[in-house]
């Protein structure tokens, strides 16, 4: 069973624009169905993760060229990029746009590789698991908090509730466990996911020359998801040294299984930390990690907030990757512990969101907004100027049954509606 990708437009707009598209993601997310879909028959199809295939393209891969010509999709680039700089002849010389497709999962691996290679020639679309959006069949958007925008799509989603939320969190997004005709147990899926991922994609790293410290490494991190980075401490609960722990951390990031969120932080707002924030990007994988049993015992457990945190991040981060553009997304935290959980800049405005859990936060959760009135001011430095940013609308992203005001400028929004 196929599920229509948001990505499907921009995949189809780089391929217009470039010579050469590159898919890039974490395992299982459906980069090769999508591009498969897309294609149709009209485009030669070789996997790398073919013994031979692979074999010929790294001890020949002029002759790969002449066996595989454009339009072509090549699964699994990263097995090869000895074929890279043969690619980079062949669009030179034809000047065409979309003749070549590839695919990675490997990303720590390859985009060194593809940037000395293909700069210039290359667009790149990054695919993460299925949004919301995708599993109800409902139109995709970059995630707003203009009132507006809200209200015209509680037109267009269905309300779901807490227990249908979590089990989202707690199955995750990948879309072989949406099949309903062959979806694997959760647990089968995700012990062989981490195998996979462990035996292949980390085996052949030079700074992760121990398997099991390594997996151990990501219960540590999955244990921390929406909480800050902290080397010191990930070193010391993994046993490992600090700068193993930034390479390890570097590794989950571009393997697109965590993302890193930067602090925002300027002149104006002096006593801001500059610590990431780190999310487990599929929620699921992050749950198998550690051992939840099932979806009511994660939603009644201690990490049900941060579990919740996570999901609604992930949500908003994919709904910008899926319409083509790079999430402008931010946290503040500062010296006195006020924090406000994510912070969308765009066109020099903030635009700040606290996530809840409860259904009723009230409108105590907005207060943590004024930690940015000093931005809003402008200030004089010597002979500059800081110029000032403006507040744009505010959301609490909660489990309320509505959309909802909580004051003039900020609102509640239901999670369903992201």
């Amino acid at each position: 069973m196929y599920i229509k990708r948001a990505v499907e437009e921009s995949v189809l707009k780089i391929s217009k624009t470039f010579p050469v598209l590159l898919v890039t993601g974490p395992r299982q997310v459906g980069k090769t169905t999508l591009l498969k879909r897309l294609a149709g028959e009209n485009r030669t199809y070789v996997s790398l993760d073919d013994p031979d295939s692979r074999n010929l393209a790294r001890t020949d891969p002029a002759l790969f060229m002449q066996r595989f010509t454009p339009p072509v999709l090549i699964d699994e680039i990263q097995y090869a990029p000895q074929i890279l700089p043969y690619i980079k002849m062949s669009v030179d010389r034809s000047g065409k746009k979309g003749e070549y497709w590839l695919t990675g999962s490997q990303a720590f691996h390859m985009m060194k590789n593809v940037s000395e290679s293909l700069a210039g020639r290359v667009g790149i679309v990054p695919l993460l698991g299925l949004s919301g959006s995708e599993i109800d069949t409902q139109p995709s958007e970059p995630f707003t908090t203009s009132p507006e925008r809200l209200m015209l799509r509680l037109k267009q989603v269905k309300q779901i509730g807490l227990n249908e939320i979590y089990q989202r969190i707690f199955c995750g997004a990948f879309p072989a466990l949406y099949d309903r005709e062959t979806a694997p147990e959760l647990s089968d899926f995700y012990r062989a996911y981490i195998n996979t991922y462990l035996q292949r994609d980390i085996k052949d790293l030079s700074q992760v020359a121990d398997e099991t410290a390594f997996y151990n490494f990501m219960i540590i991190v999955a244990a921390r998801t929406a909480k800050p980075v902290i080397y010191e401490e990930l070193a010391k609960d993994a046993g490992i040294s600090q700068p193993t722990a930034k390479k390890w951390l570097s590794v989950l990031v571009s393997s697109g299984l965590i993302a890193l969120v930067q602090p925002y932080h300027n002149n104006l707002l002096k006593r801001a930390v500059k610590m990431p924030l780190m999310h487990f990007l599929d929620t699921g994988l992050c749950a198998y990690l550690l051992k939840w049993g099932n979806s009511e015992t994660l939603e009644r457990g201690a990490m049900s907030g941060a579990f919740f945190e996570s999901y609604v991040f992930s949500e908003i981060y994919k709904s910008y990757l899926n319409a083509g553009k790079e999430p402008p997304l931010f946290y503040y935290r500062d010296k006195e512990r006020r924090e406000i959980d994510l912070l969308i800049y765009e066109n020099g405005t903030l635009y700040p969101i606290e996530i809840k859990k409860a259904a009723s936060p009230g409108t105590e959760a907005v207060k943590t907004f004024q930690a940015l009135s000093p931005v809003t001011t402008p200030e004089r430095f010597g002979q500059m100027e800081q110029y000032k940013t403006e507040i744009g609308n505010g959301a609490v992203i909660c489990m309320a049954g509505d959309l909802l005001p909580a004051d003039a400028k900020n609102w509640f929004v239901p999670a369903w509606l992201i």
